[in-house]
């Protein structure tokens, strides 16, 4: 500050009370909202001398900062003390905001350039010394805090450059694939979701320095560059193909859109899946016609299992007699165990099973649960019957458990398409699982019957 006191500025001259009080308004006017009062702290810094002049005490002395004309020796005081309480307010929050917030240093620093300016231009009442005091105090938060936002620059740095080297890897792993062996979909997607991961680093991240982003640039354009050179050439290799799964995919358009009326629909259902099977294998028309052969196949078969879908949905209401039926068969299935007498066990047990497929099918949330029930028991008799063909004729157990055992591992694949389309929620992919299921159990009880005669 200033040694030299500055000129006193000119400050507008406010209304006497005789002037005030002589103003009539129209209509009754508001109550005035009371004039702030300085704090005693600040006034206690001050004083007015006769010729009005008021004056602020600092360390070096008295030195006049103004007047306030036509009003009283304490109003003009408690101005110029307004005036720095304002300050003072002003340096408090600012420290407040250092200490309780995440403010930055660089916005910290503007405020406090703002606050310095102000209190070099301001002739106010008040500890001076104190208020510079806060002001160098704010000064040393501000370093520290530059001090750590600059380690953590650092660190963010140091994240960000291996976030990206991370992502510079992958992609170099991704596109040093060999053609054969590559996943042309998901290594695509892939590698598109590592651009987006790349370009978000880039809006969010920690700025890196010019030349180890330069770097890790080059290295992840080359990569992508190489992916998608090796990408073209392989799908250039298969377009003498396209032709031919054109009319491959035609024919079979035209055999889906035949079987979709029909209401045979066990047997269609597995001609729809050996369709979806040669539709597989039969590779890629051009992306135009491939697309509209797909709609039309899709058409035809989303419609024949929406036909399916109904009477499947009729019929489930018949179905729960049926589980009522079961589950008195498994009680007496269960009974069966532990196994006392082998021949009686298989004997019964065909009874049952007879019983069972004459019952019919339950609702699709049960048949899971029912069946391995039963399946529970028809494994632990065979078992039994197994132990004893091993102690008898090893040969010739193995010969006709060869059979069942293949039935089994089909009876579980079936089961696991099913558990699959369930939780995927597919309800056509469940039906046809279900119905691939019931053959498989139909053919394993049928063998473990000749099994157990």
């Amino acid at each position: 500050m200033s040694e030299q006191p500055p000129t006193p500025k000119a400050v507008p001259r406010p209304p006497s009370p005789a002037q005030m009080a002589a103003r009539k308004p129209a209509v009754p006017a508001a109550p005035a909202a009371p004039t702030p009062v300085a704090s005693k702290e600040a006034l206690a810094f001050g004083r007015v001398g006769e010729d009005g002049t008021v004056y602020v005490k600092t360390d070096d002395g008295e030195r006049a900062i103004g007047s306030y004309p036509d009003a009283t020796p304490e109003e003009a005081l408690s101005y110029f003390a307004r005036k720095y309480d304002e300050l003072a307010a002003t340096a408090g929050l600012l420290t407040q905001r250092l200490e309780r917030t995440d403010v930055s240093a660089h916005d910290a620093r503007d405020s406090l350039k703002t606050l310095k300016s102000q209190i070099g231009e301001a002739n106010v009442v008040g500890d001076l010394a104190a208020l510079e005091a806060q002001v160098t105090a704010i000064e040393a938060a501000i370093a520290e805090r530059q001090s750590v936002e600059t380690k953590a620059r650092a660190q963010a740095k140091a994240e960000a450059s291996g976030v990206r080297e991370t992502l510079v890897g992958e992609a170099e792993g991704i596109a040093e694939t060999e053609p054969e062996k590559m996943q042309w979909k998901a290594a695509s997607a892939r590698m598109r979701e590592l651009f987006d991961e790349w370009k978000a680093q880039q809006r969010s991240g920690a700025r890196l320095d010019k030349d180890v982003e330069h770097s890790l640039w080059q290295r992840f354009a080359a990569a992508r560059n190489g992916f998608d050179k090796t990408r073209k050439a392989w799908f250039a290799q298969l377009d003498q193909e396209q032709d031919q799964a054109r009319s491959t995919k035609e024919a079979l358009v035209e055999q889906a859109e035949t079987l979709a009326k029909s209401d045979d629909w066990g047997s269609t259902a597995g001609e729809f899946k050996r369709l979806m099977q040669q539709w597989r294998n039969a590779g890629r028309a051009r992306r135009s016609a491939d697309d509209e052969l797909w709609a039309r196949f899709k058409a035809a078969q989303d419609g024949f299992f929406a036909a399916k879908d109904e009477v499947v949905a009729a019929e489930e209401a018949e179905f729960t007699e049926n589980l009522v039926v079961k589950e008195a068969l498994l009680v007496e299935a269960e009974a069966l165990l532990p196994i006392k007498n082998l021949e009686d066990a298989k004997r019964e047990l065909r009874g049952i099973q007879d019983r069972w497929d004459e019952a019919g099918k339950v609702p699709r949330a049960d048949m899971q649960r029912v069946e391995a029930r039963l399946r529970k028991v028809e494994q632990s008799i065979r078992d039994e019957q197994d132990s004893k063909w091993t102690n008898s004729n090893p040969e010739l157990n193995a010969r006709a458990s060869s059979f069942v055992t293949q039935l089994e591992k089909a009876v579980a694949d079936a089961q696991a398409d099913a558990d699959k389309a369930r939780a995927a929620g597919d309800k056509k992919a469940l039906a046809k699982a279900e119905e691939s299921l019931a053959s498989s159990n139909m053919l394993l009880q049928a063998a473990r019957s000749s099994l157990s005669n």
